[in-house]
């Protein structure tokens, strides 16, 4: 990679991403950030009671804030190994896409906006937020959203992959953990009493085998399963931890509905079987010929891009559900997110940032 600047952002995404910062746990990495915020010069930098990290770009005026922000967060537990390799068009390392370089491109689109001495109309306030992940259940960005509200011009929430995709559409989530207990014994001697385990992998059998819509799309994933003591023990206790999810909220509710019957006839004499709610992220979405949209479409056009306009579950979730404008952006190309073999490619990531340029630049015209 030969550019300059692409080199430069590229190195700060690697920094981040050797920062651990698992979901809950960011602090060390939201420090990082504090001290970027800082240097860089912006101006209220702050950082709230639960890590989210907070700087403003002052523009000429005084006309409604933009909000952008990128997720500090990953999947990864803090005793993974963070080894990344760097090869001509590639970088891979756990959490280097989702969402170093997100992260990465809130500084990176300082610099380019600063280098081109561009004063936007009005003042940007960049927020390096947690808990996207997982059961952060998007505390994070409910956060940034209670503090700026609807006096905004717009969220744009950036991802370090996904470059080319507008998204406009939040699908809902419900999460929850579904815990089975019994007496318990010993394998051969209470053999034909209850195991939570073989009740649990019964729901489990049942909850897979429901009849899921394709349109709307309506998925399920048991993601998580604890329990037992041993091999020779018949369980006491189980659970896991389940995801549903839908374009269409009455879908949505509809799945949840059917799971929670199946729980119900799972009951029985000597059977305990409860279901909790752990997460819920809400659905909404702004029109794809909202000038927001259509804006997000000219950027990547510039760039010789045919916009994806699609949906997905991401901290976008929050400001569209209480009917604010919001949109998804990414940097580059990728793939393997959430595994430790992801990556990032290289080459996409100069037209992104001009793309976001682009987007904030014009963002106040409408």
């Amino acid at each position: 990679m030969n550019n300059p600047y692409v080199n430069r952002l590229l190195d700060l995404a690697v920094q981040i991403q050797q920062i651990p910062a698992p979901t809950l746990d960011e602090k060390k990495r939201a420090e990082y950030v504090h001290n970027l915020f800082l240097l860089e010069g912006l101006q209220d930098v702050s950082t709230d009671a639960i890590n989210n990290v907070f700087g403003r770009l002052a523009g000429r005026r005084k006309k409604q804030p933009l909000i952008v922000s990128a997720h500090l967060d990953t999947v990864f537990p803090r005793n993974t190994s963070l080894h990344f390799t760097r090869e001509e068009d590639r970088i891979y390392g756990p959490g280097i896409g989702d969402n170093s370089l997100g992260v990465a491109a809130l500084l990176g689109l300082i610099w380019l906006l600063g280098e081109r001495k561009i004063r936007l109309p009005g003042d940007i306030w960049f927020a390096a937020n947690v808990s996207e992940e997982g059961l952060g259940d998007l505390r994070g960005m409910k956060a940034v959203v209670q503090r700026f509200g609807s006096n905004i011009q717009a969220y744009l929430v950036l991802e370090g992959t996904a470059f080319g995709h507008v998204y406009h559409r939040a699908i809902g989530v419900q999460r929850f953990r579904i815990t089975v207990t019994t007496a318990g014994g010993h394998s051969w001697s209470d053999y034909g009493q209850p195991s939570a385990v073989h009740e649990l992998a019964q729901i489990v059998t049942q909850i897979t085998a429901l009849s899921l819509p394709t349109d709307p799309r309506t998925t399920l994933n048991v993601g998580l399963i604890n329990g037992g003591t041993g091999v020779n023990v018949l369980a006491s206790g189980a659970s896991l931890e389940l995801d549903l999810r839908s374009e269409a909220p009455k879908a949505l509710n509809d799945l949840v509905q059917r799971v929670e019957e199946k729980i119900n006839l799972a009951n029985r004499e000597g059977v305990t079987v409860e279901m909790e709610a752990i997460g819920h992220r809400p659905a909404g979405e702004v029109a794809i010929d909202h000038p927001f949209v259509r804006l997000a479409d000219e950027c990547l056009s510039e760039q010789g891009v045919r916009a994806v306009f699609t949906s997905g579950s991401t901290d976008a979730n929050i400001p569209l559900s209480l009917g604010y404008p919001a949109l998804v952006l990414g940097i580059t190309s990728g793939g393997g997110t959430h595994t430790v073999h992801e990556y990032i490619d290289t080459v996409p990531i100069e037209k992104g940032m001009e793309q976001l340029v682009s987007f904030v630049s014009r963002v106040w015209d409408f």
